[in-house]
């Protein structure tokens, strides 16, 4: 879980760093300034969970179980449907695309209420 975790977090880190780059420099004059505002809330949000799932990993070492590889999972999933469909809907112009949006907040909510359930049976 380790191994796993430490890629997809440098992975989404990593990415999440080159499209905020290129949301900076390359969209700056091609996005209305609303679109972009969106396209960097999925940046935002990338970032965030990607150092969720960094500390996701750390944690897998001390406290093995499935409530922490829920997690983990459940940020990975979030991020690519929340901010996935973010870059999506801003780059395409598919608003209809703002409909999976909140199933990868959901997803960012449960993987926090893993999270949450690990603490809670540490006693």
């Amino acid at each position: 879980m380790l191994r796993s975790f430490l890629m997809l977090a440098a992975f989404f880190g990593f990415t999440g760093v080159a499209l905020g780059a290129f949301a900076a420099h390359g969209l700056k004059n091609r996005l209305s300034a609303d679109y972009l505002a969106i396209f960097h809330t999925g940046v935002s949000y990338q970032l965030v969970h990607a150092l969720a799932i960094l500390a996701v990993a750390m944690l897998s070492v001390h406290l093995p179980g499935r409530l922490i590889g829920w997690a983990g999972g459940l940020f990975a999933v979030g991020i690519v449907l929340f901010s996935g469909s973010l870059y999506a809907l801003t780059l395409s112009g598919v608003s209809k695309l703002g409909i999976i949006t909140p199933i990868g907040g959901v997803c960012f909510l449960a993987g926090w209420a893993c999270l949450g359930l690990t603490a809670w049976r540490l006693g």
